[in-house]
């Protein structure tokens, strides 16, 4: 069953103007609460779910709701963890709830986890990239309470990278925990409306088990509208400019570059110690979420790609950039380890991308344009699948 649950008294008018306020799903309490009270509530959440200044989980307490779990991403509940770290189970110490980590040797909870569990809340703030893992954890998470018949309540939230769609489609061979369904690199969709897609296009792991799907949705959002996130999602994407920058930017962690983990500017920049000298220089050191980054107090030699969000919107426009991976391919000597994984996944580059194409043109010196073209086809087909889910109004897509 799926339910989208209109925004209590607050659809005001159709014009969608950036003047209008957006307002995530979970600020519309009248439209939830009703739905928790007498219930044991377990959450899937972490730092991101405010509420203005206050977090989804103390509006729960404060209207007497009963949180039984806590159920937290990879970064931690806390969103503190490095990138891939293991996350343990934990209690959160002001509340005494018991905190549950989807992001250590299992992405799924228990059965037993979710023995006291009525009925589910998802809140968490997604950037909108088929490799940043939280729309994974919603769908593991989503495919437990469906064997285990618990309703699921997402509040919906906007997608920052919502405003176009690119890069090439997952082909399932390539499926892995950073990337589960055939969607390209950057899909257009909030985290709600890709569930939706979740359900409707059978991609659950056991699809004939429906899940009890509710939707809150967002206020005054549409596709062609731009939201800055009031909260970094995670370590490593401390602004917009990272945010951004991000879909295009990531795919360097499949290459022996370093993309700025460790300075002030992670995803902005990119580099090697073996690249020229005279070029923009920076020098990852341990920090808050990059305890031990690529290259670690080794000075880098590269480029920094946006000084600030305005100029990454700019450069980003409405696609992925493909030439600053071609630049530095170019730019390493030892051709054939370009490609070797930092953090040692086998393919990581090609899981990223979904296939071995992207690579392989790369390594053959295929022009952009062209590579570009090769995405052309599963991208049509994807926008039609996606226009079936959609809750919000669309924008008109530029041609390329």
């Amino acid at each position: 069953m799926l339910r989208i649950l209109p925004y209590s008294m607050l659809m005001t008018d159709n014009t969608h103007t950036q003047s209008q306020p957006i307002y995530p799903g979970a600020h519309d309490t009248n439209a939830y609460l009703p739905l928790l009270r007498g219930k044991k509530i377990g959450v899937v959440t972490n730092h991101t779910a405010m509420v203005g200044r206050e977090h989804l989980i103390d509006i729960l307490l404060r209207h007497k709701i009963t949180i039984t779990k806590i159920f937290g991403p990879e970064h931690g509940f806390r969103g503190i963890a490095d990138d891939g770290a293991a996350v343990n189970d934990d209690t959160d110490e002001q509340t005494g709830i018991p905190i549950i980590s989807l992001w250590n040797n299992r992405y799924k909870p228990h059965e037993s986890e979710l023995s006291d569990i009525d009925i589910a809340v998802f809140d968490i703030q997604d950037v909108g990239c088929r490799f940043y893992t939280y729309i994974n954890t919603l769908q593991w998470f989503m495919e437990a309470a469906a064997k285990d018949g618990i309703p699921l309540i997402i509040l919906d939230r906007p997608n920052p990278n919502g405003h176009y769609i690119d890069g090439p489609v997952l082909e399932k061979t390539y499926a892995s925990h950073i990337g589960l369904n055939p969607v390209p690199v950057v899909y257009g969709m909030t985290i709600g409306e890709y569930a939706q897609m979740l359900v409707g296009e059978k991609w659950l792991e056991e699809p004939d088990r429906q899940c009890d799907l509710t939707v809150i949705p967002c206020r005054n959002y549409a596709h062609n509208l731009l939201y800055t996130l009031p909260v970094k999602p995670s370590p490593n994407l401390p602004d917009m400019t990272s945010v951004y920058l991000y879909p295009s930017m990531c795919f360097f962690e499949g290459t022996v570059c370093s993309i700025g983990r460790g300075t002030p500017y992670p995803f902005q920049v990119f580099g090697h110690p073996t690249f020229p000298q005279n070029l923009f220089s920076f020098t990852p050191k341990e920090t808050e979420g990059a305890t031990d980054p690529k290259f670690k107090n080794q000075t880098c030699h590269g480029f920094r790609v946006a000084q600030d969000k305005k100029e990454a919107l700019e450069k980003i426009g409405n696609r992925i950039r493909l030439e600053w991976l071609i630049k530095a391919y170019s730019l390493y000597v030892d051709k054939p380890h370009f490609f070797d994984s930092y953090l040692g996944f086998e393919n990581h580059f090609d899981l990223l991308a979904g296939n071995a194409t992207l690579r392989k043109a790369i390594q053959d010196g295929i022009p952009e344009g062209e590579i570009r073209l090769s995405w052309e086809s599963g991208l049509r087909s994807f926008r039609k699948v996606r226009k079936k889910y959609l809750l919000y109004p669309d924008y008109e897509q530029v041609s390329r």
